[in-house]
């Protein structure tokens, strides 16, 4: 999967990376999200209106990298919830009558070290995603190392490509290790599901985390099943919706460095 385990400690750099990202989170914790207006039944899904600032999103997907750290990610993130003001929101019939999903896949490098002892850092360089509805229910999962979804007739409502982003993973000890990835996407709407605001955000942020009982992995990458994130939008790319996005990451990252210090 990952190759050339290192025995070294965490660089001193790294240390102050997450340091940083973690005082910018804390900084930017109190800043409210943009919130948006969806409405499922105006393209002839099966739910109501509702207003949110944050989409809850599962994880789905299969990451194979390569002897030189370049990766290739894809898979499914079907929507299970959303939130207002940090509150959860309970949408009339979400994945009973209509469920929501996003399918994507992305390529990028990152480092080459073992992930069960030793931290990996990494970019994408590529990002596409398009967010579909459809009506009635839908399960997901894998056929060998592939993800699949069982969903029919699914209507584009939201595409677009990335902006930037990057990948981590974090060793937690046992031989297992915890991936997570944020990124910044363009937003393109496709059907007139999202009405508020008019223009729509043009930014999307999405951040995920993931812990080591939902990664599977496989000689030459791993899978996450049923991994956990978050969607939120913005008009533009402020720093600190920017931050907010990093915060599972920086969280992680610092957790697994004190880890490290007291099994040193």
């Amino acid at each position: 999967m990952m190759l050339n385990p290192s025995k070294s400690r965490f660089p001193s750099l790294q240390r102050a990376s997450i340091a940083v990202a973690l005082m910018t989170v804390c900084a930017a914790a109190s800043a409210a999200l943009p919130s948006f207006t969806l409405d499922p039944a105006a393209v002839g899904l099966n739910g109501a209106s509702l207003t949110a600032d944050n989409i809850l999103i599962s994880d789905y997907s299969t990451v194979a990298i390569d002897a030189g750290g370049t990766f290739t990610e894809t898979g499914y993130l079907p929507i299970t919830g959303f939130q207002l003001g940090g509150n959860a929101l309970t949408p009339t019939g979400l994945n009973t009558d209509y469920g929501l999903y996003l399918a994507f896949t992305g390529t990028g490098t990152t480092t080459t070290n073992d992930p069960t002892t030793t931290f990996n850092f990494g970019n994408f360089t590529t990002l596409t995603y398009t967010l579909y509805g459809y009506n009635g229910t839908a399960t997901f999962g894998f056929s060998g190392n592939t993800p699949t979804e069982t969903a029919s007739g699914e209507m584009a409502l939201a595409s677009g490509t990335l902006i930037s982003g990057s990948v981590l993973t974090v060793p937690t000890g046992g031989g297992t290790f915890s991936p997570s990835a944020n990124a910044m996407l363009t937003v393109t709407l496709n059907q007139p599901t999202f009405f508020s605001p008019d223009p729509f955000y043009s930014v999307a942020l999405t951040a995920f985390s993931n812990t080591p009982s939902q990664v599977e992995p496989f000689a030459g990458g791993f899978r996450i099943r049923q991994g956990g994130g978050s969607l939120n939008f913005a008009p533009v790319p402020e720093p600190s919706s920017t931050a907010m996005l990093l915060c599972g990451l920086a969280a992680a990252g610092f957790l697994g460095y004190r880890r490290q210090r007291k099994q040193g």
